[in-house]
């Protein structure tokens, strides 16, 4: 999937609306100190039409809910942005304006820049004259390729594990980020749905290649077993979905063989050309199922010899 084909609206959409709290407790702490966040409600979305443009604009995120201590409800606005637009700044005094003159409530704006380049956007918009200050206008901004995808790798915060996908690393790095994000996922304690959400997000702006994988999984080969373990419970549900998926749409044999291929590779990796008779017998398993299984133990076996048993196991299964 390319960066023109990704609903990144959509995406971000559904990752805090399943995540808000966590997203406001990692990047603005203050703010979520003093919000209620067992008291939030998604409004409808709301679509604003500007007559001398022509245009129109829709609010992507709006979020009622209340200070602590206070009265009244106040407004929390966020807006992902994911392309680079001029005077997106003016655009954002905008759509507080339209939405005080509806609601007249207090309300928190918030940017979220997640383009895939460093800029340094403003998070203020003004009308000043010589004369008199008019207008001072400021928001909340989050520029996700400024972060350092480090700092946030030991945080049991979901948002932050789906958001390394967006932080700034650079192209040699990638295996790494998708290893930590396993990583992180293995340590939290998510729900299978909410699982799922976090691994669409982040496989939607990285996915590796072929080569890639093989690197994460000659990664995995050097850790700790217990840990793998809980990486491959997780990943299982994914696999899964992808095999229901590509069935409905025709591609299975595609993806057999694709895990075919990686299973032969791993055994390469790890054993060398003594494991060239195993890899022959890797293509008369056609079953994702008996695939996955495989590849699954193959990171627990100490020794070629296990690796051959747990290949015949498998394909003992379909001979009786």
């Amino acid at each position: 999937m390319t960066e023109n084909q990704i609903d990144h609206d959509r995406l971000f959409k559904e990752l805090l609306e399943n995540f808000f709290a966590e997203f406001m407790e990692l990047f603005f702490p203050e703010a979520a100190r003093s919000i209620d966040l067992r008291q939030i409600r998604f409004l409808q979305q709301e679509i604003f039409t500007d007559v001398t443009a022509g245009d129109r604009h829709e609010v992507d995120i709006l979020v009622e809910t209340r200070l602590k201590g206070q009265p009244g409800l106040i407004l929390v606005h966020i807006e992902p942005q994911s392309y680079v637009q001029k005077n997106f700044n003016e655009r954002m005094f905008v759509y507080f304006s339209r939405l005080y003159e509806k609601y007249r409530r207090k309300i928190l704006p918030v940017a979220v820049f997640g383009y895939d380049r460093v800029r340094d956007e403003p998070d203020s918009f003004g009308i000043v004259f010589p004369f008199l200050d008019v207008l001072n206008f400021r928001f909340y901004k989050l520029e996700l390729k400024k972060l350092d995808w480090r700092e946030y790798i030991h945080s049991n915060n979901p948002v932050a594990a789906a958001l390394l996908s967006k932080m700034g690393f650079r192209p040699e790095e990638r295996v790494r980020v998708k290893l930590e994000f396993l990583r992180m996922l293995a340590r939290m304690k998510v729900d299978p749905a909410r699982m799922e959400l976090l691994a669409a997000f982040f496989e939607a702006y990285l996915k590796l290649n072929r080569e890639e994988e093989e690197q994460l999984y000659r990664e995995l080969g050097k850790m700790d077993k217990k840990e793998v373990d809980a990486i491959m419970q997780i990943t299982t549900s994914w696999h899964e979905k992808g095999r229901a998926e590509g069935l409905a749409e025709g591609r299975a044999e595609g993806k057999i063989k694709a895990k075919q291929e990686v299973i032969c590779r791993y055994l390469a990796r790890r054993f060398g050309a003594d494991s060239a008779a195993i890899q022959e017998k890797v293509p008369q398993l056609t079953d994702m199922d008996a695939l996955d299984r495989v590849l699954d133990r193959l990171f627990a076996a100490g020794s070629l010899e296990e690796a051959r048993n747990i290949i015949w196991e498998e394909l003992s299964r379909f001979v009786q």
